[in-house]
């Protein structure tokens, strides 16, 4: 393999390390920003509308991180 993939590879993996953690960490400041807890709602109490709502965010979430990246 030639030098330059080894190189761009490394650069993907990086960056979409970077991205995940991001994400994580994004994703649990928002958590700790919302009223109760976002867990509890879905799992226990089987919020479908939060879970909605959470699955959107990420969405979001992944989004602006990808375009950030980019």
């Amino acid at each position: 393999m030639s030098n330059d993939f080894l190189q761009h590879l490394l650069a993907a993996l990086i960056y979409s390390l970077l991205g995940i953690v991001i994400f994580i960490v994004s994703f649990m400041l928002i958590d700790r920003l919302t009223p109760g807890s976002l867990w509890k709602e879905i799992i226990d109490e089987h919020n479908t509308a939060l879970a909605v709502m959470v699955g959107a965010m990420s969405i979001g979430i992944s989004i602006i991180i990808a375009a950030a990246i980019w």
